[in-house]
């Protein structure tokens, strides 16, 4: 029987003709539009839950309800072979049960038993008394929700007992059995989410097959209801464990119903009980919290009487996915064009990638040992992570075999496009490319201070050229730095030094004499 307001007012009518009118069921029936047979049910239900005619006209339609409905699962219980409503909701969250097939094994063992419209029918009017987040249904390993607690937890400074930071509870929550996992970060940044993915699956032992978080902007780059952007780094937690990220959508509170409820009963059962404590450390609130997680997870939900560990280690954890061989290292995407001279720049540092992309951008996965490049979602270069400023790491397989042949760019076109501005600018670059291991390694900085004579004038470019070199100073950075101190104004003092440098790496100027055929 459907309960709604509709048929609630026309079991009131049914008990009202039977009782004051005393008409057949037949009568009933076509007086109230109904079928004889739910005519029948009406009263059958009513003479099961006491009800007469007439009753208190104080009552409303949520009270008769629940007088109506309030001991169907005992009654059911109390009919021989008939199994429980717990049992029913529990096993309906295992992978292809449905209430058909329960049904069918309770008829085989009592042939007599309900039929299976009637059985149908009392289990979902038990089903309608549930919370809505246990109303869900969720299959057994299918769904972890993820969220924030809007509650924070000061930790205090041991020496001046000033707040030094507001810790976050990050809840999560497995759709079938409420299984619970929390605990405590310093933020809601980026590594932290990742981290307590981390920690959370290792608590479930297992992986789901979806993730649904929130839209915070940790995990989702644009929050959209039909096409969130997912944050490239939470993706790659996904891909790294099998499963796949499918965010609430904005609006929709039923979408994360189930990790608002745990939210709001953990706020109750771990932060208000905690709310006298004061910590001076973040792991000695995680060590509170895990012991009253423990309390949490073993408590009996009120409508199952049954525990979250309980339905956890029958339902969920069977039908969890295993977790990989290796937990996953934390990593960073960027976005990174690549130069003309085949590197990209991660952290003030240049790594090398195969020189036909140049140009091109690419989506860089940046770990703390690692730097590695995506082009189309293709691995294209991989890299031990180098922590020396402005330096150059250069795999040889991406040079290329003639680079005067291959790329429009090569020293001696640098050169000649420096000679235009001066002599002085000419050799400054010819300096800069001599001191690196490979030619082409010093082509960003050559540009950069080419590009110095549309912010300043070639002129000053020039004078700011001659004093780098008679210093010796050969860098983009100390150009910059002459032109921004207004130095090239000034004359400068004589200085009597050879400024000819002497040095085994050097190529001299003959090695950059040859013709360049690609000029």
């Amino acid at each position: 029987m459907a309960k709604d307001r509709l048929s609630m007012r026309k079991f009131k009518e049914v008990l009202r003709l039977k009782y004051d009118h005393h008409l057949t069921n037949r009568k009933i029936a076509v007086s109230c539009a109904l079928s004889h047979v739910t005519v029948g049910k009406y009263l059958q239900l009513a003479k099961r839950a006491g009800i007469s005619w007439p009753f208190d006209e104080n009552i409303d339609e949520k009270q008769l309800e629940q007088l109506l409905y309030s001991n169907v699962s005992r009654q059911l219980s109390d009919k021989p072979g008939m199994p429980s409503m717990e049992y029913l909701f529990t096993e309906l969250k295992k992978k292809h049960v449905t209430l058909q097939l329960l049904w069918y094994e309770y008829k085989q063992g009592n042939p007599d038993g309900y039929q299976y419209s009637y059985f149908c029918q009392l289990y979902q009017s038990w089903r309608k008394q549930l919370d809505v987040s246990l109303r869900q249904e969720h299959l057994a390993g299918e769904k972890m929700f993820i969220d924030y607690a809007g509650q924070t937890v000061p930790i205090y400074n041991p020496i001046s007992g000033l707040v030094e930071i507001e810790a976050q509870l990050f809840i999560a929550t497995l759709g079938a059995s409420n299984y619970t996992f929390a605990e405590a970060s310093s933020s809601q940044s980026l590594p932290d989410w990742i981290k307590s993915h981390i920690r959370a699956m290792e608590f479930f032992g297992g992986v789901t097959q979806i993730l649904v978080p929130d839209n915070l902007k940790s995990g989702i780059t644009h929050p959209c209801r039909y096409e969130p952007d997912v944050n490239l780094t939470y993706l790659d937690l996904a891909r790294h464990y099998g499963t796949t990220v499918i965010p609430a959508r904005p609006g929709k509170p039923r979408d994360k119903a189930k990790v608002e409820s745990a939210v709001l009963i953990a706020e109750r059962w771990i932060l208000a009980a905690l709310r006298n404590h004061r910590f001076f450390q973040l792991s000695e609130l995680n060590q509170a919290i895990r012991q009253k997680l423990v309390e949490f997870n073993e408590r009996l939900l009120q409508k199952m009487k049954v525990s979250r560990r309980h339905l956890f280690e029958t339902v969920d954890k069977p039908a969890l996915q295993p977790l990989p061989v290796y937990r996953y290292e934390y990593a960073q995407w960027k976005q990174a064009t690549v130069n003309i001279d085949y590197h990209i720049e991660i952290e003030k540092h240049f790594y090398s990638v195969p020189y036909q992309l140049r140009g091109q951008k690419l989506d860089i996965r940046i770990t703390a040992t690692t730097v590695e490049a995506f082009h189309k979602n293709q691995r294209v270069a991989s890299h031990q992570k180098n922590h020396r400023l402005y330096a150059h790491t250069t795999e040889a397989q991406h040079m290329p075999k003639a680079h005067q042949k291959y790329l429009e760019w090569s020293p001696s076109r640098i050169i000649n496009w420096a000679a235009q501005t001066g002599p002085n600018t000419q050799q400054l670059v010819k300096e800069i490319m001599q001191r690196r291991t490979h030619p082409e390694q010093g082509f960003r900085s050559c540009l950069g201070v080419m590009r110095l004579a549309k912010r300043y004038t070639p002129q000053r470019l020039e004078n700011a050229c001659k004093r780098a070199v008679a210093i010796r100073s050969y860098s983009y950075k100390s150009v910059e730095s002459i032109l921004k101190k207004g130095l090239d104004h000034q004359p400068m003092k004589s200085d009597s030094r050879d400024t000819t440098a002497i040095h085994p790496n050097i190529r001299g100027a003959q090695y950059y004499q040859k013709e360049d055929i690609s000029c």
